[in-house]
This record gives C-alpha cells, structure tokens and sequence, in this order.
C-alpha cells in the first residue's frame, strides 16, 4: 500500500506561469520572455535537459530571472531531485518573496522530503490570502494526513467538499484518512462515492482500496468484485492479485487462492511472503507435498517463522506429532509471547496421549504476561477430560 492515490504532480497545471510578458510588474524582454515560453513548453512535453538548457540561458541574460529559478527547480523535482530543487526555489524567493510559484514549488519539495510540517507552513500562508484553492486545501489536508492529525485533516477535505460536493481528490483523501486510522466502513463510504460521483476518475488504486476495505471487514465477496475490476484494467497488478488470493481464502476457497498466489509467484518467484501463503493454501487443501515444497523454498531465501509454522503443522498433519513438537519447541524459543505456537504443541501432547504436558505447556504462557481467550478455553476443556 503504498496505496497512494492523491495527484501529486499538478504543478504544471496549476502553477505554470500563465503570461511571460510581466515580471512582477516590469516588462520582460523579449528574449527572455521567448525563452521562458520554450523552456516550460520543453517541460510540459518531459524534455528536461532541452528545459534547463533554455532556463539557463534566462540567467546568463538575468541572474535573478524568477521563471528561470522557478523552472529550474521544476526541472530538478520532475527528477525527484528534490534536494536541488529546493535550492532553485529557495534562491529565487529570497530575490522574490512573493513568488508563489517558487513557494508551490518548495513546498512540494517538502512534502517528498517528508517533512510535511515545513510544507504545511507554506500552503497555509498561502490560503491566509485565498482560503479557496482547492488544490492547495488538499494538499494541506494530505500532509496532516501523513503527520496523523486526523481532525485537521479531515476539517480540511470537508472543506473542499463544501466548495466542490464531489471533489475526487477530497474524497479520495477522506478515504485514505478513515482507513490510517482503521475506520474502515467509513473509508469504504467515501472511496464508493468517489466511484459513484467521478465515472471519469477511475484509478485502479481506488479500486484496489476499496477491495482492501472488504478484506478488513471480512466481507470477502464483495472485496473480490472490485479486485477483479482492477484485473481488469491491469491483469498484473499486484495488489489486486494479492486481494483476490486473500479473499478466496478468507472465503476458504483455497484452490482459488491458489491460483492468484501462484500468479504473483510467475513474476516475483523468490517472494517469501507469498510462497509461505501458497504453502498455506496447499497445506490446507491437504497437498502436503506441495505445501512444503513451497515452505522450503521461502525458507532457502530467509528464515520464515511461518513457513517454519506450515512445515510443523504439515509434520502434525501426517501424524509426525514428535517431529511437529520439536519444531513447535524451537519456535517457541524464538518467540515466546506467540500463544499461536503453544496451542498447535498442547495439541501434539493431546493427540501423543500426554495431556498433563499439555496442560503445563498451555500454563506456561502466562509466565509471559500472555493472554488468550483462545488459550483458557483449551485449558478449560482438557481440565474437564481430566
């Protein structure tokens, strides 16, 4: 998840000087004014070098020019140089303070950098002059998303959603915003109703985040529709692979999972999360060979604790209830506060006919500060066969 889906390049449709033949105020000569129109025309069209090169030019005229600075540091965060970038922007306000371009600019240079509150300052100086950009509202709504101030955040896109009911930007952030904070149901209202109002703005990552909304609930089936419609659009997609392998075995469909699992592994075969849960799969269908073939391979990248788990379970599995206890054992050493791992070995005593074992082992765990519903009802129950 990344799941990111708010625009984060808009700077050429909102920030791209509109008139070369002003600047603030003075008459810009003719050259430079020629230049500068080449030179953000080469930017729109992602030719950067032939950019800078006119930028350049600007500034063996002027020095100081602000289209030149500006569209400098525009060239340099189109390359995600944002570091650079930031010193374009930075030179050209501290000869044009005003600049908001170079102010727009620098402030997503912020944000890239992660340094959301310098952005924020920025953007809110702003909007203490125009309160009613949308763009730059969600833009400050995002970045309180990313330091978690939900209520800010959330202020901010109603917002924008008073001023433009359907906003896909808003609503798309509204989502994001609920599921950070595993609201999922409200999530799910507003990346729906973003599809619902904005048939023109369908991104596969919508799609996708809505289906994850429905893994969260648990309601599977309705996750696997919008899974699918992502497949759609993009047969490879990653995580709307991943979703509808999940689902299907939320939904206990294992060989459906199977399938989209072994889908990723096509073309990310040495993923060891991923070959554990098809080993998972395969176990739980009872393709015990299969399963560990799997399990083995995650655990030739790296050691996996799950994958060590689903090798346990398949020894438990064929009967192999010494084998399965003594791996059950190692991993208990190497995570004792997992209660997972003392149900599956009090099951090995149960079925080897030593439930005072199982027992101890069961009580063993609150010397952890463990506590599991899970558990207690266990010892409950061998306490009654007693």
């Amino acid at each position: 998840m990344s799941d990111e889906m708010i625009k984060e390049n808009v700077t050429e449709e909102l920030f791209f000087p509109s008139d070369f033949s002003e600047n603030e105020g003075q008459k810009v000569p003719a050259e430079i004014s020629e230049l500068s129109k080449k030179g953000y025309q080469l930017l729109k069209d992602n030719m950067i070098n032939e950019a800078k090169e006119a930028f350049n030019k600007i500034l063996e005229i002027d020095g100081n020019n602000n289209y030149a600075l500006v569209g400098l540091g525009d060239s340099e965060r189109k390359q995600n140089h944002f570091r650079e970038a930031e010193n374009f922007y930075q030179k050209c306000l501290d000869y044009h303070p005003t600049n908001n371009y170079a102010l727009f600019g620098l402030a997503d240079c912020y944000k890239a950098l992660n340094q959301y509150h310098k952005a924020i300052a920025i953007w809110e100086q702003y909007l203490i002059h125009d309160d009613r950009n949308i763009t730059v509202l969600t833009r400050v709504a995002d970045a309180y998303r990313k330091i978690r101030e939900f209520k800010k955040s959330k202020d901010l896109y109603l917002s924008v959603l008073d001023m433009e009911e359907n906003n896909a930007y808003a609503l798309i952030g509204l989502g994001h915003l609920h599921y950070d904070f595993k609201e999922y149901r409200d999530a799910l209202y507003y990346w729906t109703k973003m599809l619902d109002k904005n048939e023109n703005f369908v991104d596969i990552r919508v799609l996708t985040s809505i289906g994850n909304c429905h893994r969260k609930l648990k309601t599977f089936e309705k996750g696997v529709t919008y899974f699918e419609r992502a497949l759609q659009k993009e047969p490879n997609n990653f995580y709307a692979l991943f979703g509808l392998a999940d689902c299907y075995r939320g939904m206990n469909q294992q060989f459906r999972s199977i399938e989209y699992w072994n889908k990723i592994l096509e073309m990310d075969p040495d993923n060891k999360v991923i070959l554990t849960r098809a080993g998972d799969a395969y176990r739980n269908t009872g393709d015990y060979r299969t399963a560990a073939e799997y399990y083995n391979k995650a655990m030739d990248i790296e050691f996996d604790v799950y994958a060590a788990l689903g090798l346990a379970l398949i020894c438990k599995g064929e009967g192999r209830y010494e084998e399965a206890a003594e791996r059950l054992q190692g991993l208990i050493k190497g995570d004792p506060r997992n209660f997972r791992f003392y149900i599956d070995l009090s099951d090995c005593y149960v079925k080897m006919n030593q439930k005072g074992k199982a027992l101890e082992t069961l009580k063993n765990v609150s010397r952890y500060g463990v506590r599991s519903p899970a558990i207690a009802d266990m010892i409950n129950r061998l306490e009654r066969q007693a």
